[in-house]
């Protein structure tokens, strides 16, 4: 099969720090023409990789271009006049997270990929880690009975020193809707997506004015089950936390490292692999795995996963953290 002619709108930070290096190693992908506002930064990753096609304007690189597929890399408040852009060029997408600053527009964005039946899929790599989509087949397998408490956790300094991610009408908030974010989908899909009753939140503006850069967020579900996701960029710690514990009737089972422990025969056992791959390898493994899952959905071989109706769901739950944040009192998700 011919690879996917892929363009790519962004070249900042994330694109040249994590897609790049991956994507130029896959034989199912080409990289076609590359879009940014910067155009000197543009071409300077052009020449790096070998890209001739340049364009500071989006809607010249889709009506030009013979690509079939696009991935955003851009500051969320750019998302929504892009993705449709895309859309209405019958691309599919992969756009990094979050997909929006609103549920509002979100559900745009969905209506859209509906509409032009086209992919849209959201960067969610956590889902993606080997331990993490290894601990979900044991769940799914009910090898832990149903999972009644997940406490999850990433307390890391900010990856990037893009200004805008600190302004919270280009970001729409801090560091929930950053790497909160990506953890409560990684729970939720954990989880099997279980409808959210209740939400609790504490939000901490330490080292920031506009955003949060410290929270703390308690989840109740609709069928009693609980979630709690501690995130922060400005913590005073000497290395990165990231963690996730999932407890059920049966088992519990860790996160970095992977741990799976059941009793059997009066004794707890580890039925986690005794080896897996280092933190750092698991963090680059999940961007690859993520990019060939997009790019085999963009060739027809499965259906796609992060999607972006499972966004917009989401997104009804952030809105309803940062409510609870701002009132300071538990808020009722309808």
């Amino acid at each position: 099969m011919e690879p996917v002619k892929l363009g790519i709108i962004g070249v900042g930070w994330v694109a040249q720090v994590i897609h790049f290096p991956i994507l130029v190693k896959l034989p199912d992908v080409k990289i076609v023409s590359l879009c940014d506002v910067n155009r000197s930064r543009a071409q300077l990753v052009g020449e790096k990789y070998g890209i001739k096609h340049i364009y500071s304007d989006v809607h010249a690189m889709l009506q030009t271009e013979d690509i079939s597929a696009v991935l955003i890399c851009t500051p969320t408040d750019t998302h929504l006049d892009l993705v449709l852009a895309c859309l209405a060029a019958g691309k599919d997408i992969l756009v990094e997270k979050p997909i929006a600053r609103s549920h509002r527009e979100a559900v745009q964005m969905a209506d859209a990929a509906r509409d032009a039946k086209r992919n849209l899929m959201v960067g969610m790599n956590l889902r993606f880690r080997p331990d993490t989509m290894l601990l979900k087949s044991f769940i799914e397998g009910k090898e832990l009975g149903n999972i009644f408490y997940a406490s999850i956790g990433w307390l890391t300094k900010r990856q990037s020193d893009s200004k805008w991610a600190m302004k919270k009408e280009k970001a729409g908030g801090g560091v929930f809707m950053d790497t909160g974010n990506v953890l409560l989908d990684m729970a939720l899909w954990m989880m099997g997506y279980p409808e959210v009753a209740r939400v609790k939140a504490n939000h901490f503006n330490q080292k920031s004015k506009q955003v949060e850069d410290t929270s703390l967020v308690t989840l109740t579900l609709s069928n009693g089950a609980a979630i709690r996701i501690e995130s922060s960029w400005s913590l005073c710690l000497q290395d990165e936390i990231y963690y996730g514990h999932f407890y059920g009737p049966e088992g519990t089972a860790s996160l970095n490292p992977l741990r799976i422990h059941r009793e059997q025969y009066g004794n707890v056992v580890n039925l986690a692999p005794a080896k897996m791959d280092s933190p750092q390898a698991m963090f680059k493994r999940s961007y690859e795995n993520e990019l060939k899952h997009f790019l085999a959905a963009v060739q027809g071989f499965h259906p796609l996963i992060s999607t972006a109706d499972e966004a917009t769901h989401r997104m009804r739950i952030v809105e309803a953290v940062y409510k609870a944040a701002r009132l300071g009192k538990e808020v009722v998700i309808a």
